[in-house]
């Protein structure tokens, strides 16, 4: 609300909580009218015809939407008292005004603002305000909220040098909203961003941004709220060139999902690497990791530009056209010119196979006005569909399915040879030919990594569609011909890259993000490090460390803000009634529990909980107040997160890996998925580097 100070006299509410209860009621019934105000609209004679008619309909439908009111989520969470009204003269002395800073924006029936939307330019300090720059706020007032309703405030003076009290404190209701339990999707952490977060949601879209992140700083919150963001500051070019967010898996994605809705952001698409990949084939079969890491390799890339280029054949015989009783001839050596530019030129095969009909009939036009005709467009439009120029264009410039390129590749060992000379050797060769022959398309197992070499191959042949916003979470693990698939969709645009070294659990896994950033063809990217861990208790991310030495030497440790140590324990156990019991126990908790297995003990454990009468839910699926548990196989683990963990044998997650780097990656993302507390259950001794 933009309001100068008010007369504690006159206010029907002098107490303080009382006052801001009114102001949250008095918004939501802004925010409920609103909403009204948009159900009420009567399209019917605004509309020419019904497509017009089904676009406003739709957008309406997406406006109402957006202006929904969540029940148990805080309408705003914050307030700022400007010492001057924001853009005013401060010589002039002009009387500051009041901001409540909240998800949306919400205005009265006058239009004035009842609350601002977080990513408007007057909420900033809201975020990166401090003692030492004020950014001309007088005060800052968190609330603290219960299932909706405020029930308590926290002020800092900013500007009153008077006034030390928070000057080398943290927020108390900062760190209660840090260390909430909670049950149900990914929550947003709009009330909780800090400076330095601030700082990357806020950065401009013209940049890629590269944000390397330990377990629980934040990097995948902070890359949602940097979509929403920029759909607020750049919402009419993003509405026309699109966003997307890439997850690494569905489990994860629908997690996730509830966080920009809940931001009043319901266009953003989201998507798995293999869903954009994954055009007309099915993929059935998996490689093994030797075959999948060449597959991967950027190496690939020009093996198929050679396969792709290798079609075109350089012309022998001339093109004789007949148009009435003339007969007009394009010499094999002005063609071979004509086709040699074209490949100079590094287009697209397909774009190219359609511009030679064009070059062919042009060099016939050219004839044709030096024999003293006047030909136009369409003279050369119809040159260029004469049968003579068509059966050229087909011999010379053939169609190329790609699909059809890749399976030759991989099942003719003579063909990849000849296209892969000094690219891969003779052992690479071998390891991705297939040793059982393919009828077609249609049979063939294609494999993830296969999906993608067809995907580089339909963006030599034409262009692939380019976004104007890419978000890429969980990028560590991507293969450089992964990475190429994800730039190919942000060619024109940007990209935010979320991920952590340390937690690279494939074979192919990222070594630097530089590399990363290269394959991505985002080489100009700047790369920020987020080491303030605000979901992991101290004792629980201090454990997981241990393993930093072994996965990722020289890399920052996250060093805990969290004043909770958090509950953290190591149990030897016998057998799995005990780990089953260890759920129990933190199942007494408020919040989520998950139980962290390695994937060939998933199905031991899921029997025992059914035993024990206890309900569990795969990940990804949404906890309710019945039933709070998920099972999760720790190939699914990333990116999750639950109040309390049960890590079952830490030993049997390495060993359930092709090698130990990756199994010692694989159990420090399994060791940071606890919010508040963790117990480690093991039969078996610890892996060495965890003593």
């Amino acid at each position: 609300m933009s309001t100068p100070a008010r007369d504690p006299q006159a206010d029907p509410h002098p107490d303080p909580l009382s006052r801001e209860r009114s102001h949250l009621a008095e918004s939501r019934s802004a925010l409920r009218a609103m909403r009204e105000d948009v159900e009420s609209l009567d399209i019917r004679d605004v509309t020419a015809n019904w497509v017009n008619a089904e676009v406003l309909a739709r957008q309406i439908d997406e406006r109402i939407k957006a202006l929904a009111d969540l029940s148990e989520t805080p309408l705003f969470f914050g307030r700022l008292d400007y010492l001057h009204a924001p853009g005013a003269d401060q010589a002039e002395g002009a009387d500051g005004e009041r901001f409540y800073i909240g998800r949306r924006h919400v205005h009265d029936h006058d239009g004035d603002p009842m609350v601002i939307d977080w990513r408007a330019p007057v909420s900033q300090p809201f975020y990166r305000a401090s003692r030492k720059d004020p950014m001309d706020v007088a005060l800052r007032r968190r609330f603290g909220y219960t299932r909706g309703d405020i029930t308590a405030y926290e002020d800092e003076h900013l500007s009153d040098p008077a006034d030390s009290s928070g000057a080398a404190r943290t927020s108390k209701l900062l760190q209660q909203e840090i260390e909430r339990p909670r049950v149900g999707p990914m929550r947003d952490i709009v009330a909780t961003i800090q400076p330095e977060q601030d700082e990357i949601v806020r950065s401009g879209l013209g940049g890629t941004v590269c944000v390397q992140g330990g377990p629980g700083t934040g990097k995948t919150a902070v890359g949602l709220h940097r979509v929403a963001y920029l759909l607020y500051a750049h919402r009419e070019r993003l509405a026309r060139t699109g966003t997307l967010v890439i997850g690494p898996n569905r489990s994860f994605l629908h997690y996730i999902e509830q966080v920009l809705p809940a931001l009043g952001e319901l266009t953003v698409r989201q998507a798995t690497v293999d869903d954009l990949v994954a055009k007309g084939i099915e993929v059935r079969g998996t490689d093994e990791a030797p075959a999948a890491i060449v597959k991967g390799d950027a190496r690939m890339a020009e093996v198929l530009r050679r396969a792709v280029q290798a079609h075109v054949t350089l012309p022998t015989e001339p093109v004789v056209v007949v148009r009435g009783s003339r007969r007009w001839r394009v010499p094999a050596y002005e063609l071979e010119d004509i086709v040699r530019e074209l490949l100079d030129r590094g287009i697209r095969y397909g774009a190219a196979r359609e511009a030679l009909p064009q070059r062919i009939a042009h060099a016939v036009l050219v004839q044709m006005e030096r024999s003293g005709e006047a030909p136009d467009d369409r003279v050369q439009d119809s040159v260029a569909r004469n049968a003579a120029v068509k059966a050229a264009v087909k011999h010379i410039w053939p169609p190329v399915d790609p699909a059809k390129l890749v399976l030759r590749l991989l099942t003719d060992a003579d063909y990849l040879a000849e296209h892969a000379a000094g690219i891969l050797d003779e052992d690479e060769q071998k390891t991705i030919v297939w040793t059982k022959p393919v009828r077609s398309v249609k049979s063939a197992k294609w494999s993830a990594a296969d999906a993608v070499l067809i995907d580089e191959t339909t963006d030599l042949v034409q262009r692939t569609h380019s976004l104007g916003h890419v978000v890429l979470d969980e990028a560590q693990d991507l293969s450089p011909m992964q990475y190429r698939a994800v730039g190919r969709r942000c060619t024109t645009g940007s990209a935010t890259v979320l991920g952590d070294l340390a937690q690279g659990t494939t074979p192919w896994a990222t070594r630097s993000w530089a590399e990363a950033l290269s394959h991505l063809g985002k080489s100009d990217g700047v790369v920020e490090e987020l080491t303030a861990g605000f979901r992991v208790p101290t004792d629980v991310i201090t454990y997981a460390s241990r393993l930093l030495p072994y996965i990722a030497p020289g890399l920052t440790p996250v060093a805990s803000v969290r004043e909770n140590p958090g509950f953290f324990d190591v149990r030897p156990v016998t057998d799995t009634a005990e780990v089953v019991a260890a759920c129990e126990e933190l199942l007494r908790n408020e919040g989520s529990t998950g139980l962290i297995a390695a994937d060939a003990r998933v199905p031991e454990l899921a029997a025992a909980l059914t035993a024990a009468g206890i309900g569990a839910l795969a990940p990804g699926e949404e906890t309710t107040a019945e039933t709070r548990l998920t099972l999760v196989p720790a190939s699914l683990a990333k990116g999750l997160e639950y109040d309390y963990v049960v890590l079952d044998e830490p030993g049997a997650v390495v060993d359930g890996e092709p090698d130990e780097r990756t199994g010692l990656r694989r159990l420090y993302v399994s060791l940071t998925r606890a919010v508040s507390g963790l117990i480690v259950t093991h039969a078996a001794p610890l892996p060495p580097q965890l003593a």
